[in-house]
């Protein structure tokens, strides 16, 4: 057990009173101060952070350097599974871990829910509930149809699970390819000549030097026409002109909740482009997220208090 007193950072009053039972289970070896990096500590309290809890989209500009001011900070924990946004700004001697498993089931069903409602037209029968039109289209099903799904972490195990109940051909890329309990793992080389076959194909992969614009015009022109796009992973996995390119000729079809630029401007072209739907980043956006990391910092926070190693543990700056 430790010695001296852990002292963690949580970002807002709800995730603090999650934790009020772990805090009173260790009286004299865990301390939480609430703080959500807006503003610098008070000096006392800063030389004992141990661990900082980092707000939802916390994408304030210079904002991760209020940890310089921590001199015995060691971990740094994101609700968020991604983390390029996180590493390049924290000072070095740190130890980052990730939200892995918070997200996947919101961003799985996002990930469904958009593939169906592009699939099914329904953009279409918003538009025209809104006319008052009655519009009786005859449009793809997803049945039947070869989804390709891309990134085989806890997000993309996910989304492949609540696929499989919809009766169609799955089939499944990773960093390398594999076989395990489900079958054969396409390795993300395969991708050229996996794209051409695919109805839909969704990303969620991680953003990193070997992701940024895996589908470039290049790529992209290896999808058949009529293709679904469908993208929970992160903006720049797409090359964003290419794709706008494609969606402009009528080739093909996109469903987005992620976009590069992000936020994405009121002026930009993709929101009026053909054959696309847009959402603003929500796949983490439910009432299941905030029981969700309170669980993984009870974890994390167990872990340190019986000097295990952290949990997630992404990178060491």
């Amino acid at each position: 057990m430790t010695t001296t007193v852990l002292t963690a950072t949580v970002p807002d009053d709800d995730l603090l009173h999650r934790l009020d039972d772990l805090a009173a289970a260790h009286p004299d070896d865990l301390r939480l101060v609430r703080w959500d990096l807006s503003e610098p500590l008070d000096a006392a309290t800063a030389r004992e952070v141990d661990l900082v809890v980092v707000p939802h989209y916390f994408v304030r500009p210079g904002g991760f350097d209020v940890l310089r001011d921590l001199p015995r900070l060691r971990y740094v924990q994101l609700p968020s599974a991604g983390y390029e946004h996180a590493r390049p700004h924290l000072p070095p001697g740190l130890v980052l871990c990730n939200g892995r498993g918070v997200h996947d089931a919101g961003t799985a069903e996002l990930a469904v829910g958009l593939t169906l409602a592009v699939q099914r037209g329904l953009p279409r029968a918003v538009r025209a509930m809104g006319e008052g039109r009655w519009d009786n289209p005859f449009g793809p099903s997803l049945a039947d149809r070869r989804v390709l799904v891309v990134g085989q972490g806890s997000v993309g195990q996910a989304i492949v699970a609540r696929f499989g109940p919809f009766e169609v051909d799955l089939v499944r890329v990773a960093r390398t390819a594999r076989d395990d309990v489900h079958g054969h793992v396409h390795g993300v080389d395969e991708l050229p000549d996996l794209l051409p076959g695919a109805d839909v194909v969704v990303l969620a992969v991680p953003l990193d030097r070997t992701s940024y614009h895996l589908l470039d015009a290049r790529m992209l022109a290896r999808m058949k026409d009529g293709a679904l796009l469908v993208n929970v992973a992160r903006g720049k996995v797409v090359d964003g002109d290419a794709l706008l390119a494609e969606l402009t000729a009528g080739r093909l079809r996109a469903a987005l909740d992620v976009t590069d630029p992000e936020p994405l401007p009121s002026d930009h072209p993709l929101w009026h482009a053909p054959n696309v739907l847009v959402t603003a980043h929500q796949g983490g956006n439910t009432d299941a997220t905030a029981p969700r990391v309170a669980a993984l910092v009870r974890r994390q926070l167990t872990a340190l208090l019986a000097g295990e190693p952290p949990v997630n543990e992404v990178a060491r700056t």
